[in-house]
């Protein structure tokens, strides 16, 4: 008797999920059920998912300032303040989902959002370091950790995203950089200065992400051309077997698996080897994913060559 309301509340939090198979564990058994439990409350007080994204934005950027301090009592403060971050990084996207405003605008806000919790962690644990003793030289480690961050952020969010594009149809849409070029030109900075600020902010961010996957940019613009985003069975099939099995490594490079390392690091008292997992175990593991990613999508393409021959 009390299976079926559970099973009714399961599938309205997995309504407010992109697609299980990009979710991971953390996400699917803790932040999204916790998100969508705030999404709803959000949404009764009628707040915007613009208003949640600033309020997880101001509760990541404390929690990098909390981490300065060589007191573990207020660094495990700025972890707490940390995981509400990221619960509300999650709840504003489910509060989008949860109310249909799904918006290009909320997703790059959502974006400038992680990139300034980032800075503000990246800044302060160099201060403490500088204030711990350590050479000047931590600010380049500390640039050249934070690049990479990006880097491999912006990657990972991008293959994931065209996983969903190729294998589920509402991931279709916001993908490349000639759409976003197009609407970045016709508006000027004098009428719309904030909503053209915000555009080049998301048009550099994709061209980052095609500049460093050109094969799977190929790949796309290659698809869209045949089929017209009506991709067939066969071909969503054939990318959900290469793919699939990659997205578990890419969910390695996403904020859960920084935030769990930098818990650790703070817990035992060394935050700047955070750095030092940036530049090299994250960044092997990002080199190896793009070469298995590049790989699988000129395979694809080949593929998608030899249907246009045929055809």
């Amino acid at each position: 008797m009390t299976s079926q309301p559970t099973e009714t509340s399961h599938s309205r939090v997995a309504a407010t999920y992109k697609a299980r198979e990009v979710e991971g564990v953390l996400d699917l058994y803790f932040y999204r059920p916790l998100g969508f439990r705030l999404a709803e409350f959000f949404a009764r007080l009628k707040m915007t998912p613009a208003a949640v994204t600033l309020l997880g934005g101001v509760c990541g950027v404390v929690a990098g300032h909390l981490y300065y301090y060589r007191d573990l009592r207020i660094n495990i403060m700025g972890m707490l303040l940390h995981v509400c971050a990221n619960a509300l990084d999650n709840a504003d996207g489910q509060l989008a989902r949860l109310t249909q405003r799904e918006s290009r605008k909320g997703r790059i806000i959502d974006s400038v959002a992680d990139h300034l919790v980032f800075v503000s962690i990246y800044l302060h644990l160099t201060l403490r370091c500088v204030f711990e003793g350590s050479s000047p030289a931590i600010w380049v480690l500390a640039f050249a950790a934070g690049i990479s961050h990006a880097l491999q952020g912006a990657t990972a969010d991008y293959y994931r995203s065209t996983y969903l594009y190729f294998t589920a149809t509402g991931g279709r849409t916001g993908l490349d950089s000639s759409g976003v070029r197009s609407e970045y030109q016709k508006w000027s900075w004098h009428q719309r200065p904030w909503d053209k600020l915000l555009l080049a902010l998301y048009l550099n961010f994709t061209r980052q992400q095609e500049m460093l996957a050109p094969r799977l940019k190929k790949l796309r613009e290659t698809v869209t051309e045949l089929f017209h985003g009506q991709i067939p069975g066969w071909l969503q099939q054939r990318y959900q077997n290469l793919a699939g099995p990659m997205l578990k490594w890419w969910r390695l490079l996403m904020t859960n698996t920084r935030m769990l390392v930098l818990f650790a690091l703070l817990l035992i008292g060394r935050p700047i080897y955070f750095f030092w997992f940036e530049l090299i175990p994250f960044n092997l593991l990002f080199v190896y994913l793009i070469f298995r990613q590049e790989t699988i999508a000129e395979s694809m393409q080949e593929v998608a060559q030899k249907w246009r021959d045929l055809a």
